[in-house]
């Protein structure tokens, strides 16, 4: 069965830390794309962090320098190390699968997506 599992999501502090984990399962991740993307509340889903399969990795600009996705291929696992954190960091993010990382975050570009963990940014 094809699932991608999220999971590390929660409550900090701004200017803390989270790492956010990424279980597939029916599928091995060093053979595809895997993505990060969140959604605020009354907002649409954007796009955070992407790792191709060739290690190439991208990130979306609100993030860059503080955000790193990471791949763990024996444990076909992938996370995402989230530093710095600030309150419009607070989401749902999921972790999606698709075949490559495209120049702009398309949630169509990506057809595997997992049930989301909640991350709260807040004092």
């Amino acid at each position: 069965q094809l699932q991608l599992v999220e999971s590390g999501g929660g409550l900090v502090q701004p200017g803390g830390s989270l790492r956010l984990s990424c279980a597939a399962s029916g599928l091995t991740v060093e053979d595809y794309a895997i993505a990060w993307f969140r959604q605020a509340p009354g907002k649409e889903r954007e796009g955070v962090s992407c790792i191709s399969s060739s290690d190439g990795t991208k990130y979306a600009e609100p993030v860059k320098g503080r955000f790193t996705i990471s791949r763990d291929n024996a444990k076909n696992m992938v996370y995402l190390q989230m530093n710095s954190l600030k309150p419009e960091d607070t989401a749902v993010y999921y972790c999606v699968e698709g075949l490559r990382c495209h120049s702009e975050f398309r949630p169509w570009d990506f057809g595997l997506w997992g049930q989301g963990t909640q991350v709260i940014v807040s004092p």
